[in-house]
C-alpha cells in the first residue's frame, strides 16, 4: 500500500512539475524575440511567469480565459477544476465520486490485507519461541487465515482509481475550448497523457504506429532485460553465499558479468523508452505551432544573361583604366 501511495505522489509531482516546464519549453511563440503579449513587458522580469495563481483562480471564477497548460497544472494538483473551467460541473460528481469510492474500497482491502499479514507474522513468531521453549510440544493455536483476494482486490480498486484521476485530466484538455485549431497546448497534452493521442489531434496519423512501434519495443526490451537482470541477480546471491546445498553450474563470477550486463542493459532501456515519451511530445507541440506556417508551392529558378560593370565601390584595388562590362549569366530562385 505504501509503495503505491509513493508511486501515485511521484506521479502526481512529475506530471506538475512537467505542465509547469513545458510551458518554457514548448511556446506557442518559440519562434518569436519576445515571449511577452503587447502591453504586459516588465523590465523587471527575466522569464515568463510559468503559473498565475490569480490568473488560475480568475480562469475558475469565469473571469478570464487561461491557457491548456496552467488549467493541467492545477487539475493535477486539484482533481475537477478543469471541469469547472469548462463548466461541466455535472461531471464532479462522477470524478470525485468515482476517485473517492474507488481509493476508498481499495485502501480498505489493503488495510485487512496488511492486518492479517502482520497477525500471521506475529503467530509464526510466538509459534517459532513455543518450540524453542517446549520441545517437540505441538503448539495448537491455529494459524490467522490471509485472503490474498484483498491485495488483488485492492490493488484494481487502485488502479481504478488512478484511471478516473487520469480520465479527469483528459476530459478536461479535450473539452478545453480554444480558437487555434490545432492547439499547441493541447497537442502537448494529448502525448503527454496517451502517448501518439498528440499526433492523431494534429492530423498526422502515419506518425502513430512510429512511435507506438517503438515505445513498445523499448518496453519490451526493458522487461526482459530487468526479468533477467532479477534472475542473475538472485543466482549470484545464492552462489555467493557458499551454500553447500547451492548445486548450479553457474559460477559467482559468471552470474555477477551476466547479472551486470543486463543491469546496464535494463539502464539503456529505460533511457530509450523515456527519450522516445519525450520526443513524440515535442513533435505534437512543434508540429501543431508549424501547422500555419506557410510555405508557398511555387518553386522556380530563372537563367537570363546578365552585365557585370566594373564597380569600385567594394573593390580592394580600383578597376583599371578603361575596363569594360563583363559579360555573364544571372541564376534566380523563388521558392
Amino acid at each position: 500500500m505504501r509503495i503505491l501511495l509513493k508511486y501515485i505522489v511521484a506521479v502526481a509531482v512529475a506530471l506538475a512539475g512537467y505542465t509547469a516546464t513545458c510551458h518554457a519549453q514548448f511556446k506557442e511563440e518559440a519562434f518569436q524575440q519576445t515571449y511577452n503579449e503587447e502591453g504586459t513587458y516588465n523590465p523587471a522580469d527575466t522569464a515568463d511567469r510559468l503559473f498565475n495563481f490569480k490568473e488560475y483562480i480568475g480562469g475558475l471564477a469565469h473571469k478570464n480565459t487561461i491557457k491548456p497548460g496552467v488549467m493541467f497544472a492545477g487539475s493535477v494538483v486539484l482533481p475537477g477544476t478543469a471541469q469547472i473551467y469548462n463548466k461541466d460541473y455535472w461531471k464532479l460528481p462522477i470524478v470525485y465520486g468515482g476517485i473517492g469510492a474507488l481509493a476508498g474500497t481499495g485502501g480498505y482491502y489493503l488495510h485487512q490485507y496488511s492486518r492479517q499479514k502482520k497477525a500471521y507474522a506475529s503467530w509464526e513468531a510466538d509459534k517459532i519461541k513455543f518450540e524453542d521453549t517446549y520441545g517437540n510440544n505441538t503448539y495448537h493455536t491455529p494459524a490467522p487465515v490471509i485472503n490474498h483476494q484483498y491485495k488483488t482486490t485492492g490493488t484494481w480498486l487502485m488502479i481504478g482509481a488512478g484511471l478516473v484521476y487520469w480520465g479527469s485530466l483528459l476530459d478536461g484538455v479535450v473539452c478545453y475550448e480554444s480558437e487555434r485549431k490545432p492547439d499547441p497546448g493541447k497537442a502537448t497534452l494529448y502525448s503527454l497523457l496517451l502517448p501518439g493521442m498528440g499526433q492523431i489531434y494534429n492530423g498526422e496519423l502515419y506518425k502513430v504506429p512510429i512511435y507506438w512501434g517503438g515505445l513498445m519495443i523499448s518496453t519490451h526490451m526493458l522487461m526482459n532485460n530487468n526479468r533477467n537482470y532479477k534472475r542473475f541477480k538472485r543466482i549470484h546471491n545464492e552462489a555467493a553465499s557458499k551454500d553447500p546445498n547451492y548445486t548450479a553450474q553457474i559460477s559467482e563470477e559468471t552470474a555477477k558479468w551476466y547479472r551486470d550486463v543486463y543491469r546496464r542493459y535494463r539502464d539503456y532501456s529505460i533511457l530509450a523508452t523515456v527519450a522516445l515519451y519525450a520526443l513524440q511530445v515535442m513533435d505534437a507541440n512543434v508540429f501543431a505551432y508549424m501547422h500555419d506556417f506557410e510555405v508557398s508551392d511555387d518553386i522556380s529558378m530563372s537563367v537570363e544573361p546578365a552585365v557585370i560593370p566594373p564597380n569600385n565601390a567594394y573593390a580592394i584595388n580600383p578597376a583599371p583604366t578603361g575596363a569594360t562590362n563583363s559579360y555573364g549569366l544571372r541564376v534566380g530562385l523563388t521558392f
